[in-house]
């Protein structure tokens, strides 16, 4: 084993720009904070789905589950928009608004 070798190693892992790792902790975040997203879609679909299986069961039911159904599936996608700006913010700021 090459010693002198090792110890270059060391010391290129521990002089990483603090900087350089915020940004790249960042965009980590927003993967992360962009798969919130899939949740309320699939949210969305579930709430459709058992929507329409309840119209079906009860048709005189139809308005009132169309305009929950509605309702339910704007709060849903108003998450998801929240995931997406949250995630957006993250990419294109990682050091903030300021930075």
């Amino acid at each position: 084993m090459d010693h002198q070798l090792i110890a270059q190693a060391g010391a290129a892992a521990t002089s990483i720009d603090p900087e350089t790792l915020i940004k790249a902790c960042s965009r980590i975040g927003a993967g992360i904070a962009a798969v919130g997203v899939f949740g309320p879609g699939i949210g969305i679909g579930i709430a459709a789905s058992k929507a329409l299986e309840g119209m079906a069961r009860q048709p005189e039911m139809e308005t009132s589950l169309r305009n929950n159904g509605i309702i339910f599936a704007a709060l849903m996608e108003a998450l998801g928009l929240f995931a997406f700006v949250v995630a957006i913010l993250l990419y294109m700021f990682p050091l903030g608004l300021g930075g």
